[in-house]
């Protein structure tokens, strides 16, 4: 029989010291460099455990912090439907309090950016053209579940209220609503979605691996004359979320 593979013996005695209460949930375990010099092996060999057991749930890593133990998580069930959008307050935060959890969002916003040849397509504009594009990072009691990056024409809300879709009095209200307040009727939405692996800086985001199961979903919203007016690239770790669709009858 062939010897077991160093890193699958240092995972094996990482998860060994986890469930001997050496290091508890929300523990941050020791360097790289610490645990390597304790088990014989290489900071590599170490890296690729970590990973290993990040897959699996067992830790976590968190962006310029380190690598923790996992708090037990429960995968949340993200319904994709028509019946998401609410007179006021964000679908998000409707989903998360429907399955008992509290939603929240960071997010960036850059104005007048120009549209990349892919995006400009979905919103049927030129390539180059102007667009506001702002990035999320969507939350779950506190820790990240989803990915975001929205693309609007700045001819459309360019000058208005809601040209920042984080800033001013509509803010956070959800595309549709926001699209509302300047006269624009939002009819119905595509969703292409397909699963891929996670990249580097998505999995840092996120806590999971690299190359772990995400799907991508490109979303985007028309208006009632036809006309594209809203796109985006959601992205949602499989190993934490569930996507169910709705489908009205």
């Amino acid at each position: 029989m062939s010897e077991q593979p160093p890193y699958l013996r240092i995972a094996d005695e990482l998860r060994r010291r986890i469930a001997e209460h050496e290091w508890t949930p929300g523990d941050r375990l020791p360097s790289r460099a610490q645990i390597g010099q304790e088990c014989g092996v290489g900071e590599n060999v170490v890296r690729r455990a970590q990973e290993l057991l990040i897959s699996q749930g067992v830790l976590e890593g968190r962006a310029g912090s380190g690598t923790y133990v996992a708090e037990p998580r429960l995968r949340v069930r993200m319904v994709r439907s028509a019946a998401r959008e609410q007179p006021d307050g964000s679908p998000f935060r409707a989903d998360m309090k429907a399955v008992g959890r509290n939603g929240g969002w960071e997010s960036r916003t850059d104005a007048k950016v120009p549209a990349p040849a892919e995006i400009a397509a979905r919103l049927g504009i030129g390539e180059g053209e102007l667009c506001v594009q702002t990035v999320y990072e969507f939350l779950a009691d506190g820790r990240p579940v989803q990915l975001s990056t929205s693309w609007e024409p700045y001819d459309l809300t360019g000058g208005t209220l809601i040209v920042l879709p984080e800033g001013g009095p509509h803010a956070g209200t959800g595309v549709v609503n926001r699209m509302a307040q300047i006269g624009v009727t939002i009819s119905h939405a595509v969703e292409q979605p397909e699963p891929r692996q996670a990249t580097v800086e998505e999995a840092s985001l996120l806590g999971i691996q690299k190359g772990a199961l995400v799907t991508h979903i490109r979303r985007t919203y028309y208006n009632d004359q036809g006309r594209p007016v809203e796109t985006a690239d959601i992205v949602v770790p499989a190993a934490l979320c569930e996507i169910v669709y709705e489908i009205p009858i």
